[in-house]
């Protein structure tokens, strides 16, 4: 997972999601965290290993997707531009730079894009990616579920 590393310590990477925890700091809802990165990716694995969609995705692609897809978070609550478009920005400057050739970059670039609007049938990796985003997020135990307009609450434990 050398090339996850390279993703997690790259300094594109580093100063947005400072700038994300900074905005995040005093926020009550989900926040878009190490936490809920690292839960997309192994949950993203989980639903891939159990599948049987017929196609080989390494592991590293999956924690890649996950790191980077909430990353425009930060733009998006400064000046509203959508961050799965400041995320997938963000990535095409990331991603060559940590060694991801067109192909595997062109499957991430998709799941970040894609990961608020897919549907959770959509096919391939990210169709995983996209359910995996719903799953991680525990509304059940909520704080503050109440006050929450989140469409998607995850109001029960499921995988």
């Amino acid at each position: 997972m050398e090339r996850v590393n390279k993703v997690l310590n790259h300094p594109l990477f580093c100063g947005e999601f400072s700038k994300i925890n900074e905005l995040e700091k005093d926020r009550v809802f989900c926040r878009h965290g190490m936490n809920h990165l690292a839960d997309v990716a192994r949950i993203a694995y989980i639903l891939y290993l159990e599948s049987d969609c017929g196609t080989k995705y390494p592991k590293e692609l999956f924690y890649t997707a996950a790191l980077l897809h909430d990353l425009g978070r930060a733009r998006q609550d400064i000046d509203g531009t959508p961050h799965e478009r400041e995320s997938a920005r963000l990535a095409e400057v990331i991603l060559p730079e940590c060694g991801f050739d067109s192909a595997e970059s062109e499957l991430i670039l998709d799941a970040i894009l894609s990961h608020r609007t897919a549907t959770g049938e959509k096919p391939g990796f990210a169709g995983f990616i996209y359910r995996a985003d719903k799953l991680s997020r525990h509304c059940v135990s909520c704080a503050a579920e109440a006050d929450c307009d989140w469409e998607l609450k995850n109001l029960r434990f499921e995988y």
